[in-house]
C-alpha cells in the first residue's frame, strides 16, 4: 500500500524528479483497486460522490507521478497531454510509460534505480 500512500503523503505535488516503472504501475494498481472497493461502497450505501471526491484527491498526485514516470525515460511530463488525443492518445501514453527508463543521469536526474556508473558525468 506504501506504493499508493507515500506519492499523496510526501510528493503530493512534487512534478520533479523520476519515478521507476514498478512505482508507476503500483501506484495504478492501488488506485485502481481502490477507486473500485470505493465505487461499491458508494452504490451500496447510495453516497455515489465518494468516487467523485476520491477521483478529486487522487488527481494531482496522479498526474505528477505520471510526470515523474515520463522524465524517467527523458519526456517531458507535458506529454501526458497526448493523452487528450482519441483513442490513439491513450495507446501512445501507454507505450510512454511501460518503457524502460534511463539507466543514466539525465535532465532530470539521477537514476531511480540507483544502478547508473558513479563514473558517468551527468548530462
Amino acid at each position: 500500500m506504501h506504493w499508493f500512500i507515500d506519492p499523496i503523503k510526501y510528493q503530493y505535488a512534487d512534478f520533479s524528479g523520476r519515478a521507476t516503472r514498478q512505482q508507476f504501475w503500483m501506484y495504478v494498481l492501488w488506485y485502481v483497486l481502490l477507486y473500485v472497493g470505493i465505487g461499491i461502497i458508494g452504490v451500496v450505501t447510495d453516497i455515489e460522490e465518494l468516487t467523485l471526491l476520491y477521483g478529486l484527491v487522487v488527481l494531482v498526485p496522479g498526474i505528477a507521478i505520471t510526470a515523474r514516470r515520463l522524465h524517467d525515460t527523458n519526456m517531458s511530463g507535458w506529454w501526458q497531454l497526448i493523452g487528450l488525443v482519441p483513442f490513439i492518445g491513450l495507446i501512445v501514453m501507454i507505450v510512454f510509460l511501460v518503457r524502460a527508463g534511463d539507466q543514466t543521469a539525465n535532465q532530470y536526474g539521477p537514476d531511480p534505480k540507483g544502478t547508473a556508473n558513479p563514473a558517468e558525468p551527468v548530462t
